[in-house]
């Protein structure tokens, strides 16, 4: 028998099959956008009420991938909160700090500024009003 044995049909198999597999983590957090998710929203999302948003505060609305934060003096701001750096959607709020999980890039939720790299570029704002006790983002119906 020669000393490097040819693969296997399992070895070959096996090898296929993880293929898929290793690409994941890559495509997740691409530099592309490793996101369906859109950055912004098309159409007004009602977000919740009005009340939700603290002075000084922030709420993290994961389904829609918007934060809104609430200045000192009542003013509401809205962010997207896919990250700028890869296109992850930041899915975790520390008081008013958004924290991608990807590469952990850092945002103020009240201002959309990073605070910690990789990402170098600011959230996009988004449009944010109130309509009948509700926080509404996106475009004017």
């Amino acid at each position: 028998m020669p000393a490097s044995q040819s693969a296997t049909r399992r070895t070959v198999l096996r090898g296929a099959a993880l293929a898929p597999v290793a690409g994941l983590g890559s495509a997740a957090c691409s530099a592309t956008g490793g996101t369906t998710a859109p950055a912004t929203p098309t159409a007004p999302v009602e977000l919740g009420a009005d009340g939700e948003v603290a002075k000084g505060g922030a709420r993290l609305y994961r389904d829609h991938n918007v934060v809104v934060g609430r200045s000192a003096s009542g003013e509401l701001k809205a962010y997207s909160t896919i990250c700028t750096h890869a296109g992850c959607p930041i899915n975790k709020l520390d008081g008013t700090t958004l924290v991608c999980p990807c590469h952990g890039s850092e945002f103020d939720a009240t201002t959309g500024e990073v605070l910690r790299e990789p990402a170098t570029v600011p959230l996009h704002e988004l449009p944010v009003r109130t309509e009948n006790g509700k926080i509404v983002s996106g475009p004017a119906a």
